[in-house]
């Protein structure tokens, strides 16, 4: 039997609205980062600025022992993850992406992950700008991001 599960991600520490041209990446401009869809790239979460102070997304999942699943987690089961994406945003509000972020579920101790499942949410914490002052990206597992258990939040 399935449980409900809610995953909040809590980014900080986001690179700005624009980077580069340096260290082998072009230039960007105007720069949103959002939960990307499973099988829908185009269908992003709650897109945030690049420079704004925090960015947070909830997913509603369902999980079955480990397995967690729902519309925004991506991979098979042994391999799930959550994909933020980083895209430049024009003038009528199209996204165009550029780099992800692979947040691996399966890194999530299970110690944390059963007590998520009891009380009914688990929050990733992470800064978004890696080593070079860029939009994070490439895989992404403890201790660059924090998985911690609480009580979910009705509302």
């Amino acid at each position: 039997m399935a449980a409900d599960l809610r995953i909040r991600i809590e980014g900080v520490d986001l690179p700005g609205r624009s980077c580069g041209p340096d260290d082998g990446i072009p230039s960007y401009t105007n720069i949103h980062v959002a939960v990307q869809r499973r099988d829908r790239p185009g269908e992003l979460l709650d897109p945030q600025p690049g420079d704004a102070s925090s960015a947070s997304w909830t997913l509603e999942c369902a999980v079955t022992g480990a397995d967690v699943k729902g519309p925004y987690v991506q991979g098979r089961s042994g391999g799930r993850f959550v994909y933020l994406s980083w895209g430049t945003v024009d003038g009528s509000g199209a996204f165009d992406m550029f780099r992800r972020a692979k947040l691996m579920l399966d890194a999530v101790p299970a110690d944390v992950l059963d007590t998520a499942v009891r009380e009914g949410l688990l929050v990733g914490r992470l800064g978004l700008t890696d080593g070079h002052r860029h939009p994070l990206c490439a895989r992404v597992v403890p201790p660059r991001i924090t998985w911690t258990a609480g009580p979910a939040v009705q509302g």
